[in-house]
């Protein structure tokens, strides 16, 4: 059986116990049982009689289409919370419609109990409004972070080396200019964190190209 095996922040390499060429399509299993088919890249290491292979989802499945479906199940949520609040509101105000606006409660009356009753159901229902209007509003929130997500690149997608590629050079452009001072500092460690985000860059870069190349 295949199974996954964490390498590296948002990558799994799949660890099996027979080798793989690449191209080959592998079923990997999950923790709780689920098998994904996938796509076998690169033989990244070999251990204790197992062979660990860079993966993609054979049905294109990554990141990026993981934060589309986050969204969307967060929108549809919003959606729900917001009808929910709707339907409460409305019950609140047809709960006192026919109590005249101003009509104060007539304490010993024989509608004094009447009375409390739907101003309370009222209020409960407004709560209520209120309540899921604050959870819409905090699915929407949701939504748009991982809608702002959806086209994230990271070191589980093949595309990551032309990402890093393009990060590297912008980072030894920046650095570059800091350091012959065509682009002015701003501060005095700004050189050596320019050379750290080269450092970073060229890291990953390294690393998308082991997994991908």
């Amino acid at each position: 059986m295949n199974t996954y095996s964490k390498y590296a922040p948002n990558v799994f390499l799949a660890k099996c116990t027979e080798k793989h060429s690449k191209g080959d399509i592998i079923n990997v299993t999950t923790k709780y049982g689920k098998e994904n088919e996938s796509v076998v890249h690169n033989l990244i290491y070999e251990k204790d009689n197992h062979f660990y292979y860079s993966i993609t989802r054979a049905d294109g499945f990554n990141i990026q289409e993981r934060a589309k479906n986050k969204s969307e199940k967060y929108e549809n949520w919003a959606s729900i919370a917001e009808k929910k609040s709707t339907d409460h509101y409305k019950r609140s105000q047809d709960l006192v419609k026919h109590i005249p606006m101003g009509q104060p409660i007539l304490v010993g009356h024989h509608s004094e109990t009447g009375h409390r009753r739907t101003l309370d159901r009222s209020w409960s229902a407004m709560g209520k409004s209120v309540e899921f209007s604050d959870k819409a509003s905090a699915h929407e929130s949701k939504a748009d972070y991982w809608a702002k997500r959806a086209n994230d690149i990271n070191l589980s997608m093949p595309e990551s080396i032309e990402f890093y590629e393009y990060k590297l050079e912008a980072a030894k452009i920046q650095h570059e200019g800091l350091k012959n001072g065509s682009i002015k500092r701003e501060h005095g460690y700004q050189l050596t964190y320019a050379k750290k985000a080269v450092n970073e860059a060229q890291k990953n870069l390294d690393l998308a190209k082991k997994l991908w190349s």
